[in-house]
């Protein structure tokens, strides 16, 4: 894995100061600890930092061939045989990795060679013949991009937006509607950046500059399809299921460092798990964390799943109360990052690192087989809108809901106050709060008057409504999934994957991302992907061979973190500071009082807003690192 950076001139070729590459390169060390390179000409100037994993001593970057020169962050799992389709249209190779593929395949196919990569990928290619700067970004947004056009004309890109606050025509602005979209998902979404003027290549998308022309919009040339169905048998369609993961995990195995896995003892790293041992001639290595709450620590199922395959299995047990790496989260993350679960991931990474250089995860299944517990919830849900017409609905279920006492403290099945208020709403809104951190309701009060003009009726979950109502999709599932896949996925669960592990010169990889498998997931029919309030239905099933029940079919944990209990012991006195923070203060877009309040009520234990909280810990640390 790697970090690359760049500046491009589309209008006079401009010449590139080298040391300005270097800087950008350098603020990204972490992604390429095994070397670094820098490439200028006219115009142009590209940087490379280096994380060896295939070829190591060969493809040094940027690397040059002719007219091309490309810097490239990622892997390419069916490089060997594209390999072979160029070399037989005349293609000679000087190197044996997957950099110089990505050379020819520009030559041979112009942007059209995405279609031909399996993989996950950023990279630029300049064509000095062409006098072209091509950007392009994997179908899932595995890898990152960030690009910004600057004062002079030039276009800037990099791995991690330090890249680009490393340039110093960056003027550091922070935006306000990049806060209202972290403030309700937890993150910054794709489509935004919490830096006026920087934007993120959409996954899925690629950008091609002309010189002498302006910087166009991206460009899609992937997306997923959930309006079509597959036909089988369950049993048919489970093996079909199984030899598609089989595939992606046996393409991802290809090394030439030490290689491990990421072991939950959950459903998807265990069936991950299980296909690396059918394939591996030696033992896997696993590593697993667990915590000092019984009610966390899931090292018995890991335990579980790593006698039965025999692997080389690490654990280390860490304090579900450490909050020591909150400050470096912020750096490894840049934007503000609210998912608790970064500093357990964070964690599992360094442990892994200790003795691997690629480690495989479990991430992807639960978007691509309906495996989180609000895609139940969104299915009941929209079966009781059918019911009724919707000014009805909104009529009786807002009435029963704004009656009804409010429960935050209890599980979701219990809480009708919410579930009543879901109900009067359509299905899109609905959902985009059930994903959603901070309801808009309560962000209304957080916002200071001036701020809530300036955003002008601007509201974080209308891109979630706006994507399931145009989804390529039959029923609400689908719709849901789809909107998890364009959002969620790459802004929350990919970003906190890429930054944790390349934080500590880890290349993580997601087998059950492969491409080829997620397009075949969206054609199975919703009730294979969600049973009986089951998800991954048809996954389990067809694991049934290969995993216990226990590790099948058991509650669903993921890595929690205690955040509420923090905020009444080890960070009261954080929640305290918040309402006199100075980074937040001097932005004139927050209702210190309310913050105040909301941090008071919390610390008493008279409500509960521990995630916005945290939220708000995340923001002033993040914004104070780079604004201040």
């Amino acid at each position: 894995m790697c970090g690359i950076a760049g500046i491009f001139h589309p209008g006079t070729p401009k010449p590139v100061e080298p040391n300005r590459i270097l800087a950008m390169i350098a603020a990204q060390a972490h992604r390429g600890p095994d070397g670094d390179g820098i490439w200028t000409a006219p115009g142009v100037g590209l940087g490379h930092r280096r994380l060896s994993i295939i070829d190591l001593e060969g493809s040094p970057q940027p690397m040059s061939d002719g007219s091309l020169t490309i810097t490239y962050n990622g892997e390419v799992y069916n490089f060997a045989e594209l390999r072979d389709a160029l070399i037989a249209k005349g293609a000679i190779f000087r190197t044996t990795g997957d950099t110089e593929v990505l050379l020819h395949a520009w030559r041979a196919w112009g942007p059209s060679m995405l279609d031909w990569l399996n993989g996950m990928f950023a990279f630029a290619i300049h064509d000095s013949a062409a006098h072209t700067l091509f950007l392009a970004r994997d179908r899932l947004g595995v890898k990152p991009l960030h690009y910004v056009e600057l004062a002079d004309g030039s276009l800037a890109f990099a791995s991690e937006l330090k890249g680009l606050l490393a340039h110093p025509q960056l003027r550091r602005v922070p935006d306000l509607h990049a806060v209202e979209d972290y403030l309700a998902l937890g993150y910054v979404p794709d489509d935004a950046c919490i830096v006026a003027g920087v934007r993120k290549l959409a996954a899925g998308h690629f950008l091609l500059v002309e010189r002498g022309r302006p910087v166009p919009p991206p460009r899609r040339w992937w997306d997923i399809d959930f309006s079509n169905r597959a036909t089988g048998s369950a049993k048919a369609l489970g093996e079909e299921l199984v030899d598609r993961m089989r595939a992606g995990v046996r393409s991802r195995m290809v090394a030439d460092v030490p290689l491990g896995a990421f072991l939950s003892g959950g459903v998807d790293s265990s069936a991950v798990v299980a296909l690396m041992a059918e394939a591996s001639p030696k033992a896997v290595r696993t590593c697993t964390i667990g915590f000092d709450e019984a009610g966390h620590d899931e090292r018995g199922f890991a335990t579980t799943v790593a006698r039965r395959f025999a692997t080389d299995h690490r654990e280390r047990v860490v304090q579900s109360g450490d909050v020591s790496l909150i400050d470096t989260l912020v750096a490894s993350f840049d934007e503000p990052f609210a998912d608790g679960s970064a500093l357990a991931t964070y964690q599992v990474c360094a442990l892994a690192r200790e003795s691997v250089t690629v480690a495989l995860s479990g991430d992807g299944a639960d978007e691509a087989l309906a495996g989180y517990r609000r895609y139940k919830f969104q299915s009941a849900e929209e079966r009781i809108r059918g019911l009724l017409p919707a000014h009805l609905r909104a009529d009786v279920f807002g009435t029963l809901g704004r009656w009804y006492p409010k429960a935050d403290w209890a599980p979701r099945p219990l809480r009708a106050r919410s579930t009543l208020l879901a109900l009067a709403r359509d299905g899109g809104e609905a959902y985009a709060r059930s994903v959603g951190v901070t309801a808009p309701e309560l962000r209304a009060q957080l916002f200071s008057p001036s701020a809530r003009a300036a955003l002008g009726g601007y509201v974080a979950e209308d891109r979630y409504v706006a994507t399931m109502a145009n989804a390529p999709a039959r029923d609400a599932i689908d719709r849901a999934q789809y909107a998890d896949i364009k959002h969620w996925l790459p802004g929350d669960i990919l970003t906190k994957v890429d930054r944790t592990s390349m934080a500590v010169g880890l290349e993580a990889r997601e087998p059950l991302l492969d491409h080829r498998l997620i397009e075949f997931c969206a054609t199975l029919p919703a009730n294979m992907r969600l049973r009986h309030g089951e998800g991954k239905w048809l996954m389990k099933k067809a694991m049934e061979p290969y995993l216990p029940r226990e590790i099948l079919y058991r509650q669903k944990m993921g890595f929690v973190t205690p955040i509420s209990a923090w905020f009444r012991e080890a960070l009261a006195g954080e929640a305290i500071a918040l309402a006199k923070s100075r980074t937040l203060g001097e932005t004139g877009w927050f209702d210190m009082a309310t913050i105040a309040r909301i941090a008071d009520e919390h610390r008493m234990g008279r409500a509960e807003h521990g995630r916005t909280l945290w939220q708000f810990v995340m923001l002033e640390r993040s914004m104070r690192r780079m604004f201040s």
